[in-house]
């Protein structure tokens, strides 16, 4: 099993295969437009922007599991990050990140990498996985993209 072998959905209900990013160093969020960690979308936009070109991706998974503070649609949810953050990273659509209801996706990243556990503690988690597909890092809501740039920068 890698990552590669899941297929998400993105903002629109249409299916993605991350293969697709097959080469490409990912850093895959858990988020929501209502939680004070929100302000990270500035960072994270920031990031994207100074490192696509060398092969880098945010991909957002927006969250209403940590007190209903993503209670939008995706639409809604999308376009809020655009509007008050200016996001050009891919937004997919609403998941659970816990419990018998969790995505597949963020099932295998938490077995991957438990960290402080093997559940998602909070908005904001995030995943970095190398261009080998390989779930490296992972770091907990409060750590700021700008903590972990030069971490990413590294797997660049």
């Amino acid at each position: 099993m890698s990552i590669y072998d899941f297929t998400v959905k993105d903002a629109t209900g249409q299916p993605v295969a991350l293969k697709d990013y097959q080469g490409k160093v990912l850093l895959i969020v858990n988020t929501a437009t209502g939680c004070g960690f929100t302000p990270q979308y500035e960072g994270l936009e920031q990031m994207y922007r100074k490192f696509k070109e060398q092969g880098f991706e945010v991909l957002d998974f927006p969250c209403n599991q940590f007190g209903n503070q993503a209670p939008g649609s995706n639409q809604e949810i999308q376009e809020f990050c655009q509007l008050h953050y200016d996001t050009t990273f891919q937004t997919f659509g609403k998941v659970d990140v816990n419990g018998e209801t969790a995505d597949p996706l963020y099932k295998y990243l938490k077995a991957e990498k438990k960290g402080l556990g093997e559940a998602i503690k909070w908005n904001f988690t995030k995943f970095l996985v190398d261009r080998e597909g390989n779930v490296v890092k992972r770091f907990g809501s409060a750590t700021t993209p700008e903590k972990i740039e030069a971490v990413v920068a590294n797997y660049l």
